[in-house]
């Protein structure tokens, strides 16, 4: 017997047991956006090395240590994306929907990064992203977040998410920042692990994003960002609080608060949760007002965020939240003999045509009754139909309530539609 291929370490199978669950969740997303006039946008999963390098920034774990690359067959170095703001705003510049517009934009789909796989942090992971283009106001960053709060409530999540807000103000604030924390850091480079110090000159900011605990120490007392804001990040940051205050949105500013991408300025958050063990971040996002014109195309303030799929499907199964994921089948049609097999076929595909949005099942390969009812009830139907002889014979069903304790009765194809129009 020759030997089982495995799936790559970190990207992994979904199993009919669990798509439920993602597309319950991925429905949720949908349906959320729909309701804030968002539209969707699809890119391609491999883009040219540059557009990550550009935008994510060289001295970032991403670029060094995660990213898929590979050079194809004309010699151009391509990589599968790790994340999906270069990509929307890489598409964004090629098609002209960027600058003197307005665009608010979604998608979902599998992100790459070379990173150790552990709970909820694969090789192969799912995004949901948002990004918005044209708004440069806080009233677009308000919006977001309070999308994203919908989205707690919506999933039941909104307890065990807590949101954390910074700015990280102007470029020149951010750099004057820079000097002050470099002087900082310098003075306790023995307290640094060696990626902080690798960071130290390259990308300080980075340093304070650093999980080390001794890292955390070492940063604890370190000059805030929030005493360097030039004024118009200060006016922007307070609007923002503001208006997150009026629409009741609880939030914790946290002046360590920088994001692992180069490309943000001004806001930046995090949804993080600590139901998961060690605390985690949900989702996360902010402004990155320079990054299409750094990638090419006219400047156009930006604004959106991500969340990893993965982290939200085991919340809402460590928390069972899944009450309201669908079973995969509604009816199942059972049938006993030739004649009520034929005739069991036709009573699926007219209750298809009839009854919109129903999962009907129709039992194939034989076996006695018992069996067939053992598959009915494991599918997660509600109703079973039952189809003998007899039934075909006279047009008829015999409707088996699997979920609720009552009488079977039988009825006919009509009657049992309009039965279930009346339960609706």
């Amino acid at each position: 017997m020759s030997k089982q291929i495995q799936a790559i370490r970190g990207m992994n199978d979904c199993l009919p047991s669990q798509s439920g669950v993602w597309q319950y969740l991925e429905s949720a997303l949908r349906e959320l956006v729909a309701q804030y006039g968002y539209q969707e946008i699809r890119m391609p999963i491999v883009e040219s090395t540059d557009l990550f390098k550009r935008s994510i920034g060289e001295v970032t774990d991403i670029v060094e240590k995660e990213m898929y690359t590979f050079d194809d067959r004309n010699g151009d170095s391509l990589t599968l994306r790790p994340e999906g703001t270069a990509s929307c705003v890489r598409a964004g510049n090629q098609h002209g929907l960027l600058y003197n517009q307005q665009q608010r934009l979604w998608y979902m789909g599998p992100m790459f990064r070379h990173e150790r796989p552990q709970k909820g942090r694969y090789r192969q992971f799912h995004q949901f992203g948002v990004e918005v283009f044209g708004l440069n106001g806080p009233d677009i960053d308000a919006e977001i977040i309070m999308l994203t709060a919908r989205l707690w409530k919506k999933l039941g999540l909104a307890e065990h998410v807590t949101l954390e807000l910074n700015s990280l103000g102007s470029n020149q604030a951010r750099a004057k920042y820079k000097e002050a924390l470099v002087v900082y850091l310098t003075e306790r480079q023995e307290q640094l692990d060696e990626d902080s110090k690798k960071r130290l000159h390259a990308n300080p900011l980075r340093v304070l994003d650093s999980k080390k605990p001794d890292v955390q120490k070492a940063i604890s007392d370190a000059p805030s960002l929030l005493d360097y804001l030039d004024e118009e990040s200060d006016q922007h940051f307070s609007a923002l609080c503001e208006r997150l205050d009026q629409l009741g949105i609880q939030y914790r500013v946290n002046s360590r608060l920088v994001r692992g991408l180069d490309y943000y300025n001004r806001t930046v958050f995090e949804w993080v949760t600590d139901s998961l063990g060690a605390q985690g971040t949900v989702c996360a996002g902010g402004r990155y007002d320079g990054l299409v014109e750094q990638l090419g195309g006219k400047a156009t303030p930006g604004v959106g965020f991500a969340m990893g799929l993965e982290r939200l499907v085991l919340m809402l199964e460590a928390l069972n939240l899944t009450d309201a994921v669908a079973a995969p089948v509604d009816i199942y049609v059972t049938a006993m003999g030739d004649l009520a097999e034929s005739y069991a076929m036709q009573v699926a595909e007219q209750l298809r045509d009839q009854l919109e949005g129903y999962r009907i099942m129709t039992h194939c390969g034989g076996g006695n009754f018992k069996k067939q009812m053992k598959r009915a009830d494991a599918s997660g139907a509600e109703f079973a139909l039952l189809i003998g002889e007899d039934e075909a014979a006279s047009k008829q069903l015999t409707l088996k309530y699997l979920r609720e304790d009552k009488q079977q009765i039988r009825v006919t194809t009509d009657e049992f539609v309009s039965l279930l129009a009346n339960k609706k």
